[in-house]
């Protein structure tokens, strides 16, 4: 199963930034020791339902710890029987384009 989420904390930052919150939750994410690649807008991360859900739930209430409102966007790829697929799906485009 592949989930991309996007956590979004509200702000009191002068300038809107929710960098350190945002962090925070990044760093949830590495310790579970799950597959994962960040990019500027979604984390995305790789595993079985149980685990992958227990990790997005814990990077949302690491971010509640310091915001009164959070927003949580997620998209899944439940795929049962595959793995490797946070790499392989991009290489299998990759390749797509090298054909033409």
């Amino acid at each position: 199963m592949l989930v991309a989420f996007s956590i979004s904390p509200t702000s009191s930052d002068p300038n809107g930034s929710v960098t350190a919150a945002v962090a925070e939750a990044v760093r949830v994410v590495r310790a579970s020791g799950l597959p994962h690649e960040t990019t500027s807008m979604f984390t995305t991360i790789e595993g079985e339902w149980d685990e992958v859900m227990a990790v997005v739930k814990q990077a949302v209430d690491v971010v509640a710890q310091v915001s009164p409102r959070v927003g949580l966007v997620l998209k899944a790829d439940i795929r049962p029987g595959y793995e490797g697929q946070l790499t392989a799906k991009v290489e299998r485009i990759e390749q797509a384009l090298a054909d033409d």
